[in-house]
């Protein structure tokens, strides 16, 4: 076996927490034991591949297999830092990479959800147009907050107070994942909006309060 064990982040939000790690560290510990020859970059492209592939089908509407390949492609999205982590192969480098290329994949989706709706009813368009705004604003305005915090204050927002990280992306993913599974591609869409810009007022507030 190469370098240490897969392992979790501190900043970890519930559902990395609680589910995709138990996947994800499996499928490290296992390119760990086999030796297999992959690099972090790597498994973030992998990932990245396989979450625009999953909003290419959701263009196509195919929305089962996309958000089955979007869990996927969130649950490998964890491989990459474990095993860098366990080879001691972290860099901001790395880091910078797989931050840019997530967001290349949520915009992606969010896009590939709303394609079908532009060629559908036009009564529809408006609204799912105005919900999709919502949801990708509140999905980049956690991202930014997040990584605010940590140039601003030193800390992630998860490490300062008690309200945990309810609105990273594993959460905002599988969302997407439950939503887009059942065929709810609207309501899937405000909820995300809901959770996201409600989680940064509130954590903005906490973290004023106690800083």
């Amino acid at each position: 076996m190469t370098g240490g064990v897969a392992r979790g982040k501190r900043t970890d939000g519930p559902v990395s927490r609680y589910i995709n790690r138990r996947i994800s560290t499996r499928i490290t510990n296992f390119i760990l034991r086999h030796e297999i020859p992959l690099t972090p970059n790597q498994v973030s492209i992998i990932s990245f591949v396989i979450g625009i592939l999953a909003a290419l089908l959701y263009s196509q509407e195919h929305l089962i297999w996309g958000a089955v390949l979007l869990e996927t492609s969130s649950i490998v999205d964890g491989v990459d830092g474990e095993l860098a982590r366990a080879k001691g192969m972290s860099s901001p480098r790395g880091g910078y990479l797989d931050t840019m290329l997530d967001r290349f994949v949520d915009i992606s989706v969010y896009l590939g959800l709303l394609w079908p709706f532009l060629w559908r009813e036009k009564g529809s368009l408006p609204l799912v147009a105005f919900l999709t705004f919502l949801a990708a604003t509140g999905d980049l305005l956690v991202t930014y907050f997040h990584g605010i915090s940590e140039l601003k204050l030193g800390k992630h927002p998860a490490l300062i107070g008690v309200i945990p990280p309810l609105a990273s992306r594993d959460v905002r993913l599988f969302i997407l994942f439950l939503g887009t599974l059942l065929g709810f591609v609207a309501p899937t869409l405000a909820i995300i909006a809901i959770v996201s810009y409600t989680y940064v007022v509130i954590k903005f507030i906490e973290i004023m309060l106690s800083t």
